[in-house]
């Protein structure tokens, strides 16, 4: 399928039979076989999504975000890769790249991720998880765990 209204930079790295949608953004990114990837998503330079994934839309990956094979990431998802965000640094002058601290997030293979949540940087979530829509994700998540609700708490362990 061909997306019209997409940019794919020549940066990518895209797996075989990659469904992408229009109006998508894609830039320094891997994506793996498989994968789809729904309208008006965006997926960062040093992230990378693995294969026979789903991302539905107006989802946001950004760099350090690596996502495992088979996982489901629900509409408006968000993920956050700096603690402590500023628009200027200590002098004054428009923040750039060498006044913020890009901490990786790690999302394991079969992890589903409801629609609305945020997973805040530094997080591991283990294999098999599933985040509740709307959850905020603020530490690691356990293997087959069910998290939800703000800020996300263990409903059960598979």
């Amino acid at each position: 399928m061909e997306p019209k209204f997409s940019l794919i930079a020549p940066s990518v790295e895209l797996g075989e039979d990659v469904k992408i949608y229009s109006f998508v953004n894609l830039y320094g990114c891997k994506i793996g076989d498989q994968t789809k990837i729904g309208t008006f998503v965006e997926i960062q330079a040093g992230a990378s999504v693995g294969k026979r994934c789903k991302i539905s839309s107006h989802t946001f990956i950004c760099e350090g975000v690596h996502i495992g094979d088979g996982c489901f990431v629900g509409h408006g998802v968000m993920f956050i890769n700096d603690r402590s965000p500023k628009a200027v640094n200590a002098t004054g002058e428009l923040a750039g790249p060498d006044d913020w601290t890009m901490e990786t997030t790690q999302i394991g293979n079969n992890v589903s991720i409801g629609t609305g949540a945020i997973i805040m940087c530094g997080v591991q979530v283990g294999d098999g998880a599933m985040i509740g829509a709307g959850a905020v994700v603020t530490k690691d998540v356990a293997a087959g765990a069910i998290v939800a609700g703000v800020p996300a708490r263990v409903l059960r362990r598979d």
